[in-house]
């Protein structure tokens, strides 16, 4: 038999051509999680990972000598800050009381003697040290203790995460590019613990590495049998032991590779999610930044609530994810205080808005039409009511029909 490698070669790098974009976990339960929410502006410009020294995870937790302050030097850092104070307390009685002030040449020898030896950072302003007043040098020690607790508390996540195994950098890398998949993440870590645990200098190790590489290669497309038949043929010629020592660095880098693939897609995938979510905070901004929307104006308080509404997920949702004002109002109206119609309405609304304002035209036309009857008949009986009248002001009123003075009265006098 030829003895050939029939298995696809591997490359070295990883490339993304496409990615699939979960709308879940940009669009939130029927309502709020159908809402798209955008990622904090800081880490628009700088994405906040685990492996970044900045971060919010507390990790107090954590005991590491010489890092994490013990009781023994809190208290030490207490009692200092209580020491000048006391100092202060003194140096200001001595003012009122015109007696002459502490002298503060130990402060100022302590405190130049730490610069020196760079355990102690001055403030960066020009005020001489030797013109410090105890406030100041309380302030410079203050300072200073505080800088020191923000050092520790940046520097111990990073230093927590570059002491955890592999897999759970891995895996904390992954959480923190939004990945949800954590038991696709695992089995696959799983798998590739255990070819990395494969040994091919042991005989019960060997096939299964070859059997593992041709698998992974495609060989033979994949088919158990000839795979299977192939490894018997090596076995046979007695080149199984220097086929497996041939494909274990392979097989270990194309697991390696498989993981770090997993890893980028995850990340293209937030850094997708993150553009998208700018993309939809904009729109926001652009679309209410006109003061109106169809027409209708809007004044600052509407447009602040609109604005807020839309882009800042403050309230909890059912899913257990923050939403924001739409969202939550969807929720409220649904679930906690159901008012359907309102629901109804809105869905009509952004189902068919044309048909929706329509109807809202014809039954503000019709309410318009009806007052305009009320205020013509309500006109036309105040005319008739204001008309000119058969009344005499000073006489009773006139008959309806009268008839001409009798000029032939044959009683009349000639």
């Amino acid at each position: 038999m030829e003895d050939t490698n029939n298995s696809a070669e591997i490359t070295d790098s990883t490339t993304v051509d496409q990615i699939d974009v979960n709308l879940d976990e940009l669009f939130g339960a029927p309502g709020a999680e159908n809402v798209m929410l955008p990622s904090n502006e800081e880490e628009d410009e700088k994405k906040k990972t685990v492996f970044s020294t900045e971060g919010t995870v507390d990790v107090s937790f954590i005991d590491k000598p010489g890092k994490v302050e013990t009781p023994e030097e809190k208290q030490e850092v207490a009692e200092t800050i209580a020491e000048l104070d006391s100092l202060i307390s003194q140096e200001e009685d001595a003012g009122n009381k015109g007696r002459p002030k502490l002298d503060k040449s130990g402060l100022y020898e302590l405190a130049n003697k730490m610069i020196e030896e760079g355990t102690l950072f001055p403030f960066d302003d020009e005020k001489p040290l030797e013109d410090y007043t105890t406030k100041d040098f309380r302030e410079l020690f203050e300072a200073n203790f505080a800088e020191r607790e923000n050092k520790i508390r940046e520097s111990t996540p990073q230093e927590f995460f570059k002491a955890l195994p592999q897999e759970l950098q891995v895996a904390a890398k992954y959480v923190a590019d939004g990945g949800q998949d954590l038991k696709g993440l695992f089995r696959t870590l799983a798998h590739v613990e255990e070819i990395r645990d494969l040994d091919p200098t042991h005989e019960n190790d060997q096939e299964e590495i070859v059997r593992q590489y041709l698998y992974a290669t495609g060989f033979a497309d994949g088919n158990p049998e000839e795979i299977e038949a192939e490894i018997q043929d090596w076995v046979d010629m007695g080149k199984i032991d220097q086929k497996a020592q041939q494909f274990k660095p392979k097989l270990d880098r194309m697991q390696e590779e498989i993981i770090s693939r997993q890893l980028a897609e995850q990340e293209a995938r937030k850094e997708q999610q993150e553009k998208q979510a700018k993309h939809y905070m904009d729109n926001v901004y652009n679309t209410l930044a006109a003061g109106e929307i169809n027409g209708v104006k809007l004044d600052k308080k509407t447009q602040g609530l609109l604005y807020s509404g839309l882009v800042q997920p403050n309230y909890p949702s059912i899913s257990g994810r923050p939403t924001n004002l739409l969202g939550h109002l969807l929720e409220k109206y649904q679930f906690v205080e159901p008012r359907h119609d309102l629901i109804a309405e809105a869905l009509w609304l952004l189902a068919d808005p044309a048909s929706y304002k329509n109807k809202i035209k014809e039954q503000g036309s019709k309410q318009t039409t009806e007052k305009v009857v009320r205020q013509l008949k309500t006109e036309e009986a105040r005319k008739i009511t204001s008309s000119p009248s058969n009344y005499d002001d000073n006489a009773k009123r006139k008959p309806a029909r009268t008839i001409s003075r009798q000029q032939n009265n044959i009683f009349k006098r000639f």
